[in-house]
């Protein structure tokens, strides 16, 4: 795994925590930054860990038409991953859609439900569609 790659991870784990315990923020994000297994980007993951959560409300609505079931539905792990590669599509374009959508693919496959890989792609395909849509048609 490249650093980002790691942070992504983390983030993935670090919001999970948050989702599950609703404990403090700032504590969730300096023991995720704390940890010593693998080299990330600490400005990328906390860029990432901080932004997220404040904007909740905005990627929920953004996630919910993309769903076949409600969002409080999903486990943890997944609404985990659909709200980081959400935030990344609507606010990080210069990473490439492709490339969020893998990612998330890939951290659904590691941490996620039994196929559950298929929701989040799925999702997060209609979403970019909406989201990159110059990206997309290219």
């Amino acid at each position: 795994m490249t650093p980002k790659q790691r942070s992504r991870a983390r983030v993935v784990q670090a919001l999970y925590q948050w989702l599950v315990s609703g404990d403090d923020l700032a504590e969730i994000e300096k023991q995720f930054l704390n940890q010593k297994e693998g080299k990330i980007s600490k400005s990328f993951f906390s860029n990432l860990f901080t932004n997220i959560p404040k904007n909740i409300s905005l990627l929920d609505e953004i996630i919910k038409p993309s769903l076949d079931r409600r969002l409080d539905e999903l486990g943890p792990t997944e609404r985990a991953v659909l709200y980081l590669g959400v935030y990344e599509l609507k606010f990080q374009p210069e990473v490439p859609y492709k490339v969020v959508i893998n990612e998330a693919v890939e951290l659904t496959k590691l941490y996620g439900a039994e196929n559950a890989y298929k929701l989040i792609n799925s999702s997060l395909d209609i979403i970019s569609q909406d989201l990159r849509s110059v990206e997309v048609s290219d």
